[in-house]
């Protein structure tokens, strides 16, 4: 037994990102300055995006997007069940109507041929998240999308740094979102980013500053003038060169983070796969998942308790688990307002009662990870059928 609890997903913060922020602080520059704008070129080239915008949060990120898009009343973005309420409470924020599509029984990601069912005339973009760090099958959703002349815009914050057919996510769709919550595999604490073409991201760019035609640093350094039009009624979400700092260093040590959650992946998978009650994730041959999440699912036939009691003895061990997702259709607003009964999309809805997050982060000891395997396992065999 563990002597202290496990942290479900703490985040990965050391020194040298402590001297970056003080650093910002001394510079006499705090919010969107030189720190924003360079993070976002060193991630744009890190996606293989032409440009990127820095914003508040993942969640700002589709927003903005979706703005830049034009798409508003009347419109529909079909999305899906399976993702936190923010993906499809962007859609309602720029007056447009969700479509949820199923998801698929493997990766549970968007089903694309759940999304050709749900296009109608109104449909103006495909909203695909890339579920647990695993892209969405993206060449079906880009032949949709084509197909149909709508824009794709991806839910990737979970997905830095996901490789699809030889691709980074952020490089693929019109628009790609990322998050960099304190969870996240690379933190800013509260933030985000939109990468796309030029031609969008400048589009874009007013929307996350009050529509403003130049921020407060053109306004405001030598050479700048005070001088600025709204041209549009934007939002109020920029990224600040605070957690800018944050992000520049997250970002030049993203691929040791990275190795390390390869390395707990690899453990986990060989010892679940022997486990009869667990069902480990998969990841197909074509992708490299950014492995944000690592999700088993129960076989609950095989146990004599459910999902939630499984979650209460990991915990009674010191061992830090959640559920990711509960389905947006679920949810009192989303079920009331259009009528969602819980087998609308049985997929996503069967999976909710089997899944389980474990800790996945670079802080990880071997440790750790032996701790955690061996509490999966007590569980299963103490409560098999």
């Amino acid at each position: 037994m563990r002597e202290t609890f496990l942290s479900f997903s703490p985040p990965a913060v050391g020194e040298e990102e402590i001297a970056e922020v003080a650093a910002a602080l001394r510079s006499g520059w705090l919010t969107t300055g030189p720190r924003v704008a360079r993070f976002e070129r060193e991630l744009a080239e890190a996606v293989g995006a032409e440009a990127a915008l820095g914003v508040s949060s993942g969640t700002a990120a589709m927003q903005v997007g979706l703005a830049a898009l034009g798409i508003g009343a009347g419109d529909e973005v079909i999305t899906t069940p399976m993702t936190f309420c923010s993906t499809v409470h962007v859609i309602e924020h720029v007056g447009a109507t969700p479509v949820l599509a199923d998801v698929e029984p493997g990766t549970l990601c968007i089903d694309p041929v759940a999304v050709e069912a749900a296009v109608t005339p109104r449909t103006k973009a495909i909203l695909p998240v890339h579920l647990y760090g695993h892209p969405c099958a993206m060449g079906p959703l880009l032949e949709i999308a084509k197909a149909n002349g709508l824009a794709l815009v991806e839910d990737a914050a979970h997905a830095l740094p996901a490789i699809w057919n030889g691709r980074t996510v952020g490089s693929i769709g019109d628009l790609t979102a990322f998050s960099f919550y304190a969870t996240k595999n690379l933190t800013t604490a509260e933030g985000g980013m939109l990468t796309g073409a030029k031609e969008l991201i400048d589009r874009a760019r007013p929307w996350a500053l009050h529509g403003m035609s130049r921020d407060a640093h053109a306004r405001y350094q030598a050479g700048g003038s005070w001088y600025y039009e709204v041209v549009l009624p934007g939002y109020k979400c920029n990224l600040t060169d605070l957690q800018a700092a944050l992000g520049l260093v997250q970002l030049a040590k993203l691929p040791r983070f990275q190795e390390r959650r390869a390395q707990i992946v690899s453990r986990y998978t060989a010892a679940f796969a022997e486990m009869p009650a667990v069902e480990p994730p998969v990841e197909r041959s074509n992708v490299a998942s950014a492995w944000h999440l690592y999700v088993i699912r129960l076989r609950l036939a095989r146990l004599t308790i459910d999902r939630n009691r499984f979650i209460a003895e990991l915990a009674a061990r010191d061992i830090g688990a959640s559920v990711h997702f509960i389905p947006v259709h679920l949810h009192p607003y989303y079920r009331d307002r259009y009528g969602f009964a819980p087998d609308d999309f049985p997929v996503a809805h069967a999976a909710y009662h089997r899944i389980v997050s474990l800790p996945l982060h670079p802080g990880l000891t071997d440790a750790d990870v032996d701790d955690v395997i061996a509490a999966v396992a007590e569980v299963a065999e103490t409560f098999a059928r």
